[in-house]
Parts: structure tokens; sequence; C-alpha cells
């Protein structure tokens, strides 16, 4: 999955303690770069790339007044991009994305919608790579009863029953006497066999 590019751009306009640092003095009132250079100890041509990186989001705004630049941070932006950014839809695909790899997480991309499943695929071997992402809702060593699986799986789609007799069918889950444990991953069956 490719990242949100409005994700890694705010992360890296904020990686940085200046800029940081940048964004709290605006956030009071508009500052020019000679006195974010004197307050930040940094030089002026320092400030003047940090506050472009800022730019680049739409987070500052520029006045000019003769020869003199006054920059003030755009609270609206900030906001508007904290809200897309920290929603908690985009900060559970990019969980989703880094616990998958090339097919995987391109079949979660499609499938997957925060942490609800869209729909259960129709094809194995998608089928499959769903399932192994539910399989580890489940822990190792654990016990479940066939109501703490339907509730672990009905948080990520309404069909329980229809899940969790495909993920006994695949073998990440064994069923005894009414209780239900995670297999280790080396004795799943795969989608093609």
């Amino acid at each position: 999955m490719e990242q949100p590019p409005l994700m890694l751009q705010f992360c890296k306009a904020m990686a940085d303690e200046s800029r940081l640092k940048i964004v709290g003095l605006l956030s009071s009132h508009e500052r020019s770069v000679m006195d974010l250079a004197a307050l930040l100890n940094l030089k002026e041509p320092t400030v003047s790339h940090h506050l472009s990186v800022l730019k680049e989001l739409d987070l500052v705004t520029l006045r000019a007044e003769g020869n003199v630049h006054w920059y003030k941070l755009r609270v609206d932006v900030l906001r508007k991009i904290s809200r897309e950014v920290f929603s908690t839809e985009n900060i559970a695909r990019i969980a989703v994305s880094a616990e998958a790899d090339g097919w995987d997480r391109k079949v979660l991309d499609n499938f997957v919608r925060g942490e609800r499943l869209a729909e259960i695929p129709v094809s194995r071997k998608k089928r499959w790579v769903i399932l192994k992402w539910l399989a580890q809702r489940f822990e190792l060593d654990t016990n479940y009863s066939e109501a703490e699986v339907n509730a672990i799986l009905k948080q990520h789609h309404e069909d329980c029953a229809t899940l969790r007799r495909e993920l006994i069918g695949y073998r990440m889950l064994a069923r005894a006497g009414g209780i239900y444990r995670r297999n280790p991953d080396a004795q799943w069956l795969r989608a093609d066999k």
C-alpha cells in the first residue's frame, strides 16, 4: 500500500525540532523571519527554509510589509490536516499495511476499510490473505470460546460464522470441545493446496 502522501509530507515536516518550534511560535501571532531567527538562535536562511517546508503544506501564510515578510500559522489547515492524517481509519490502514507485503498488501487495501472487512473475497487466494489477517487477531496459546471468537470476528465483519468456519478449514484456528485456539502459522493450509 502506498502511504498517504499527506501523512508522509506532514510527518516529514513535523519531524524537525526547529519546525515544531516555529509552528508553536506562530500559533500565538505572526512573526518575521528575523524574529524567528532571533528566538530560535538560527540563521535567517535556515528559518526561511523551514518556513518554505511549512508553506508547502499550506500551514503558514506570508504577508509582505515593505522588505519584511510576516508569517502566520493557519490553524484551520493544521486542524484539517490533523483530522485527515490522524483519523482512526487512516491510522488503521497504516497498521494493516505494515502487517503485509506485496500481494497481501494489495488484497488488504482492496478489501479492508479501517478495521472492517468490506466483503469476503470469492477468490481462494485473496480469501486466504484476509483469513491470515483475521487469524492474527487471536493470540497464540490462548483459549477462546465460540462467543469470544464471534465477538472478535464481528469487529471486522458481520458474517462471523462463515469466517470462523473458513479459519478452521484453513487450520488457522483449531476447535476441540467448544474451545478454539490459534494454530501456529506453520500448520496453516495454503490457499493453493
